[in-house]
């Protein structure tokens, strides 16, 4: 594994390294070798120096999981710029709020993309921000040969006569500058923005190849935007390992199984929403197995039900979920190892990734808790972020030993795996009594007729919260019915004040671009202001709420 102490520097050891290794592969066929890759950031660096941007200057971007996105980043971190990376699925809103906090010299985005004009929304957040230039990429990168062709290698030289600067230093990593604005996915509220820095990514990136065992003949299934932190784990550990990506712009779409069995995957993240569909796809197969090269399915961003894995393992074999937890601010703090047992893999989120990685679980009075107490992990470490860019937020996000709030409630267990029982929003309170949505939406998993489920807390005048289970049913036409769900969680023997009053049927579950559900968007669709609704309490079974059928567009 190769390490160096800049994304840059990082590129250039790829390059000399296995310069004709595959570095990634997109659903056209086109392809980049390590060494075109480097070609090709060298020669949209020059443009875009051309263009004013160098160090320190911020750039906000918004491209699709594509080679043009992996070839910018490169560019940008060879002209030492601030990246900041911003989801595609945001709008005015977000985008405005984002561009307009973090005043950037230039915004990046594509022309029309999934239906949507981008640079319509460019010219109208920039007209707000004087200064502000915009780049619409449609049909290539400034300066850039067309990618996926043979002939990209080139000398770093010049372009219009504008000279690169001088290659980035190499620091410790304690020194190394902010290079990186990452903001929230903003779920609940306006998203934040982190700092992190070239060391705190490739911690991130470290801990997740050490964990799956990442070689080079590996071909990671890259289905996920890759403007989230996690697609940057995912390209600092390729270029480390000389691992090759599958670029997926829009997952699951009509030939996404196939694009991805054609270039042999090996590894199929990257989350519950994806690890389900490939299930459900392989399950469908007329031609099984659909990935015989299959060693793991790496995961992260969501609650996985404990299930899954084996559902997996049964399926494709390998070693089934290998999931990280972790944050914007913190990504991969833990890793589940291709080597820990099933019932850790099924259950667990692993260990810390890193030795350097700190973890605490701290109780509400703020002493620690003992081992399998459950409480808010909160954390120290190479991949914990420098903070916000609203500095006013870091008083609440770190506590007075200098540990990160994660804001997840969960446990650490005799053997040191990390368990996640839910956020501290999401704990549903009733009658004063806590209940951890994720315990219930666990056990629901396992009924035959759930799919998909969410278990939320709905505002109650008499308990003060009521439990709701919003479902997808696997079949439409045998819906699980209110009862059935009581007397299938009593059977479970779970505690009577647990089991949800009310039961919601939905055809699909709101999601965010990483695959966490909206409960947000749950709650007010069916909370006090959605209008009237029949609950149902587990003292005294009742008819549920009528089944909603309407799905979450």
């Amino acid at each position: 594994m190769l390490e160096e102490a800049t994304l840059w520097r990082l590129i250039e050891a790829r390059a000399e390294a296995t310069p004709d290794a595959p570095m990634a592969v997109d659903e056209r066929d086109r392809r980049l070798s390590f060494a075109d890759y480097h070609a090709s950031c060298l020669a949209v660096a020059r443009a875009l120096s051309a263009r004013g941007i160098g160090p320190g200057a911020l750039v906000s971007w918004m491209l699709p999981t594509r080679l043009e996105a992996l070839v910018l980043v490169g560019a940008l971190a060879r002209l030492e710029a601030v990246q900041n990376p911003i989801l595609p699925i945001y709008r005015r809103r977000e985008v405005g709020f984002i561009v307009g906090q973090a005043r950037p010299a230039l915004l990046v985005t594509p022309g029309v993309w999934r239906g949507f004009d981008y640079a319509a929304l460019a010219r109208e957040v920039a007209a707000d921000l004087p200064g502000m230039s915009t780049l619409i990429v449609e049909d290539g990168l400034p300066g850039a040969p067309a990618l996926g062709q043979p002939s990209l290698r080139a000398p770093s030289g010049t372009a219009d006569g504008t000279p690169l600067p001088a290659p980035p230093k190499a620091l410790p990593a304690a020194d190394l500058p902010i290079r990186w604005l990452f903001y929230s996915s903003g779920t609940t509220a306006d998203p934040k923005g982190a700092f992190h820095t070239d060391a705190s990514l490739q911690a991130a990136a470290k801990g997740m190849a050490l964990g799956l065992d990442l070689r080079a003949e590996d071909r990671i299934a890259f289905v996920f935007p890759f403007t989230h932190i996690g697609g940057f784990a995912w390209l600092f550990a390729g270029l480390a390992t000389g691992a090759c990506q599958i670029l997926i712009e829009q997952f699951a779409a009509p030939d996404t199984m196939a694009v991805l069995r054609r270039h042999g995957v090996t590894l199929g993240t990257a989350g519950t929403v994806f690890h389900e569909t490939y299930l459900r796809a392989a399950r469908a197969c007329s031609d099984p197995p659909l990935f015989p090269h299959m060693r793991a399915f790496p995961g992260g961003g969501a609650p996985k039900p404990p299930q899954l894995h084996f559902d997996l393992v049964a399926e494709f074999g390998g070693a089934g979920i290998c999931s990280g937890w972790g944050l914007t601010e913190a990504p991969n703090l833990t890793m589940v190892s291709i080597h820990d047992p099933a019932a850790k893999k099924a259950g667990s989120e692993g260990r810390p990734a890193l030795p350097e990685i700190d973890l605490r679980v701290v109780l509400e009075d703020e002493t620690l808790a003992a081992p399998g107490e459950s409480g808010e992990l909160r954390v120290r470490g190479p991949n914990v972020c420098r903070g916000h860019l609203d500095a006013s937020l870091d008083a609440a996000a770190f506590d007075a030993h200098g540990y990160f709030r994660t804001g997840d409630l969960g446990f650490i267990d005799a053997d040191g795996f990390v368990v996640i029982t839910g956020r501290r929003k999401d704990v549903i309170i009733r009658k004063g009594e806590n209940i951890p949505a994720r315990e219930v939406e666990d056990l629901l998993y396992t009924h035959p007729k759930v799919a998909e489920v969410a278990v939320i807390g709905l505002p109650d005048a008499r308990t003060g919260e009521r439990c709701c289970a919003v479902v997808v049913c696997e079949r439409a036409d045998e819906p699980l019915a209110f009862e059935e769900m009581q007397r299938f969680l009593r059977a479970r023997e779970l505690m009577v004040q647990k089991i949800p009053e009310q039961l919601e049927l939905v055809e699909a579950l709101p999601r965010n671009a990483t695959g966490k559900i909206l409960k947000h968007v749950l709650r007010a669709r069916f909370g006090p202001s959605a209008g009237p609704s029949t609950p149902s309490t587990p003292e005294s079974p009742a008819s549920p709420a009528a089944p909603d059928s309407r799905d979450r567009r």
